[in-house]
């Protein structure tokens, strides 16, 4: 009966547990176990059935560890390619976006002129195809609103790129940063609509010093205002509240929408690499690659992220990092 018990408790950690964690419980409950039964057994010894069946639970175990290691890489691989396609698309848009900001900025500087001579052939009656006010108004305003949105999409192939391709980081490679000086170098470089611009509470608080990059922290606040500003607009309401808190135990800087929220069980997930909701038609930086890449980063300074949310009324992002020792 215990030997049945054994293999049945061996495959389900062989489909539960990953290969290396599988390993660990297997030699550390083993050990466990023959110490229990050594000090509770005057002649500890190893009967023969038990010997006549190590095999066989040797060879679940390893067998498990195996088919866990294989799909573990499948798995990493799968992962790899996708994130080095999305920078690969990411990369190549670059190209054709600039282009047609190069093309929209050249028509800026010669429209005006082309609108006025049009103007003026129509005063002196010349042959020209007449085109309404309304349509004049509207060619006016066009290219403004293509180099807004060329520069709008560049930001977010930015983000991406950057979410895709996290370098490793060293304690050599981290640096005293001022959390105020993220912020303020991320709320002026994205690319916030007229609208999104109103949904941004003052930033509040005290300003700390964190060990980090500077470049890979402003990106961490662009996906959390990304994610933000999208379920405000989904859900037509809330606004953006971020605040930097510095204490004796760490230093914290609180990120805080009243849009939509969070359900609860889906918050344990929501770090996780490609990890969504499908309901909600999130896009490629709402799809798991945004909040893992800000847990990642976190973690690589030293700090933590957590996440706390009542569906309907908030969602709260704490990102704490350590003090630096003077």
């Amino acid at each position: 009966m215990w030997i049945e018990s054994t293999l049945i408790a061996v495959f389900v950690m062989v489909l539960l547990l990953d290969w290396i964690t599988l390993i660990v419980h297997c030699i550390v409950g083993v050990g466990l176990a023959w110490l229990a039964y050594s000090l509770t057994t005057e002649a500890p010894r190893l009967e023969h059935v038990t010997l006549i069946h190590l095999p066989i639970i040797f060879f679940a175990v390893v067998l498990g560890t195996l088919a866990n290691y294989v799909t573990e890489v499948v798995r990493l691989e799968q992962e790899r390619a996708m994130l080095a396609t999305a920078g690969s698309i990411a990369h190549e848009l670059r190209t054709p976006l600039l282009g047609i900001r190069s093309g929209a900025a050249g028509l800026r500087n010669f429209l005006p002129a082309l609108l006025s001579a049009y103007q003026l052939a129509r005063e002196n009656s010349l042959p020209v195809v007449a085109i309404r006010r309304s349509h004049l108004a509207t060619i006016e305003g066009v290219l403004e609103r293509i180099e807004t949105e060329a520069n709008y999409s560049n930001a977010i192939i930015d983000i991406l790129i950057t979410n895709t391709r996290l370098p490793k980081l060293g304690h050599e490679d981290l640096s005293p940063c001022s959390m105020m000086r993220c912020i303020r170098i991320a709320l002026e470089r994205y690319p916030f609509s007229v609208d999104e611009i109103s949904q941004i509470a003052p930033v509040t608080g005290n300003d700390f010093i964190f060990e980090g990059v500077e470049l890979l922290m402003v990106h961490v606040i662009f996906n959390l205002l990304k994610n933000s500003l999208r379920h405000i607009a989904m859900t037509g309401k809330g606004e953006i509240c971020i605040r930097a808190v510095s204490s004796s135990q760490c230093n914290q800087l609180v990120f805080r929408d009243t849009a939509a929220g969070i359900p609860s069980e889906v918050l344990p997930h929501i770090f996780k690499r490609f990890y969504s909701l499908p309901a909600t038609g999130d896009n490629i930086l709402g799809s798991g690659i945004g909040l893992a890449f800000c847990s990642e980063v976190v973690q690589a300074f030293g700090g933590t992220i957590e996440c706390s949310s009542i569906l309907g009324e908030f969602c709260e992002f704490s990102l704490k990092f350590p003090r630096i020792q003077s």
